[in-house]
């Protein structure tokens, strides 16, 4: 009995302490971008770099795939947040373009379905019972973290861009994230998430707040 009622507190707390670094600095990442902070880009980095062990030891093997190409679009982002804007200015927050939807509304579905399968097949992403069985949840769960991969994509694209959007996409992804990760036993990954989806809509207050802000300055008389 005692033995038990410890496996359940050390999963409560988390699988390591690396997975709490992780958990801090990720919550860190996201409300640093809620504030336009370009620290969000040196925080996310470092992050995802921990999350890329953390989510290999889950077998979430397209959430590991994910902070690889996270690192790299924060990169970009950062850069594109300093000189993306109109004569290598600072960048603004805009509204996603139709072209963007679109490349969206293609890339996740597409990305869902060929890597999903991938998993399914290919790895062991699929956990068996003992008796060699697999719940219907379990079979779903490639596609899953396929899905979330895909749709977190498209939110950090639109996020390196500044679109005003991206934080409905963010929205979603925690929504099927909290569930995901604790099904996964990554329990404080999982509460994170939770306060990511309260960071989400805080983001797409204040970047509306940011827009229209802009936009009222824009129409300002110009005095001589």
């Amino acid at each position: 009995m005692s033995q038990s009622l410890y496996e359940v507190l050390t999963a409560a707390i988390g699988n390591t302490p690396l997975e709490w670094v992780a958990v801090l600095t990720g919550f860190a990442c996201v409300w640093l971008a809620a504030r336009e902070s370009l620290w969000n880009f040196p925080v996310a980095i470092f992050s995802c770099t921990l999350y890329i062990f953390i989510y290999h030891g889950a077998k979430l093997y397209s959430d590991r795939n994910l902070q690889v190409l996270f690192i790299a679009l924060s990169v970009y982002g950062w850069y594109e947040w300093l000189y993306g804007g109109r004569s290598k200015t600072e960048l603004h927050v805009s509204r996603t373009s139709r072209l963007e939807w679109i490349a969206c509304a293609l890339f996740v579905p597409l990305f869902t379905l060929g890597f999903g399968y991938y998993l399914t097949h290919f790895t062991d992403a699929v956990v068996q019972h003992a008796s060699g069985s697999t719940t219907l949840l379990a079979r779903l769960m490639p596609f899953i973290d396929s899905f979330t991969t895909a749709a977190s994509l498209a939110a950090q694209f639109l996020l390196m861009r500044k679109r005003l959007e991206n934080w409905w996409i963010w929205i979603m992804v925690d929504i099927i994230y909290v569930p995901v990760l604790w099904y996964k036993e990554l329990f404080p990954t999982s509460g994170l998430y939770a306060l990511y989806l309260g960071l989400a809509v805080y983001g797409y207050l204040e970047w509306r707040r940011a827009m229209q802000k802009q936009a009222a300055s824009a129409t300002l008389p110009v005095s001589v």
